[in-house]
């Protein structure tokens, strides 16, 4: 029997995490975000190939608590209290369409694109032009409109992977940030 997780508790590492990092594995640069954390899987990943990596995160104790360390832990909403640029971003969104946001862990909002795209104003700004941004979505969301959003706010966006589960198929966004 598995026990609910509480939302001060990281999201452990599951399909959508190791999807996202067979992508980051070969990602090289100087500096890297990762924004919403959970574990810290993913920051802990990026810090074997980036000089600085960020990691945050919206909830105190999760940044306290999760599995994987990571040396910049920053606790603020998407990336708002980040005020450097990045070689590379990457997010494992909350995307599931939900009427109301209970879990921020996992929860979208409306068409799952309410807090994705809370996500994308708070990390556009952060993002070295020609840096990217990785994100995970899902055809449970409304991605085609997540991915029209992420073009308008200045990106070249590409699917870049598809990965099929039992009920959702995973996707993986890349968005290359022009260069003006």
């Amino acid at each position: 029997m598995h026990r609910k997780l509480s939302e001060s508790e990281p999201y452990p590492p599951s399909e959508d995490t190791f999807f996202l990092a067979d992508y980051i594995k070969n990602e090289k640069g100087e500096c890297a975000l990762d924004i919403g954390t959970g574990s810290g899987y993913l920051a802990a990943l990026l810090e074997k190939s980036f000089s600085v990596v960020v990691a945050t995160d919206l909830v105190f104790n999760v940044l306290k608590k999760h599995e994987y360390f990571t040396t910049n832990n920053v606790c603020c909403n998407g990336a708002d209290a980040i005020n450097q640029q990045f070689d590379l971003v990457i997010c494992n969104m909350p995307y599931l369409n939900t009427d109301d946001v209970s879990d921020v862990r996992t929860d979208g909002g409306r068409d799952g694109l309410e807090i994705p795209m809370k996500i994308i104003d708070s990390a556009k700004s952060r993002i070295k032009p020609g840096g990217k941004f990785l994100y995970v979505t899902s055809s449970l969301s409304n991605f085609k409109k997540l991915i029209s959003y992420t073009e308008l706010d200045g990106f070249n966006v590409s699917i870049l992977a598809k990965k099929k589960l039992f009920f959702e198929e995973l996707i993986l966004v890349k968005a290359v940030k022009l260069l003006s």
